[in-house]
């Protein structure tokens, strides 16, 4: 069985990132898959340059066995921040011992405020993913104008939801 974590890319307040993974996580639960979401403001109080340059950080250790070490399958829901992604995830990504992401799988949605959905920020995750040797997905989902397509936790058009539901099908289905 696959388990997936949702990593929600930013420690934002109240962010669209944080809707769209939990609209993420609401779908693939409803159809009866083991997932779980991480929260980027979740780690930050544990997670600090002393983490990233000495190992041993027991709470970030604790997090990675839940969240990365035992999963099999990952979802990158990225926010657009300065053409980018956050660093708060780079951070993240960099402080994960490298071998703990090889052979896994991974799905990136972008998504922003303005036209492009983040396709540069999914471009520059997806070369630091091949880099850590995980299988990327090809479907790789750019939303864009997301403060007009989701409220709470759902989007406001069908649209998108048949081009999340035929990204999460095919993901299911990858490695």
């Amino acid at each position: 069985m696959k388990k997936i974590t949702i990593i929600s890319g930013t420690n934002r307040q109240n962010s669209y990132t944080e809707k769209v993974s939990k609209y993420y996580h609401q779908t693939l639960q409803q159809n009866g898959h083991e997932v779980q979401v991480l929260l980027m403001k979740e780690i930050e109080s544990i997670l600090d340059l002393s983490t990233y340059f000495n190992k041993g950080n027991v709470a970030f250790d604790k997090l990675v066995e839940k969240y990365i070490s035992t999963t099999n399958h990952f979802i990158f829901v990225i926010p657009e921040y300065n053409g980018s992604y956050p660093g708060i995830l780079k951070l993240f990504l960099d402080s994960v011992p490298p071998a703990t992401w090889t052979n896994k799988a991974a799905c990136i949605t972008g998504i922003a405020s303005g036209r492009a959905g983040n396709l540069r920020g999914i471009e520059h995750l997806t070369g630091v993913l091949n880099y850590l040797k995980m299988h990327v997905y090809h479907n790789r989902l750019p939303i864009s104008q997301i403060d007009k397509i989701f409220v709470a936790t759902e989007p406001l058009n069908e649209d998108t939801a048949k081009v999340i539901k035929i990204q999460l099908d095919g993901f299911l289905n990858f490695n």
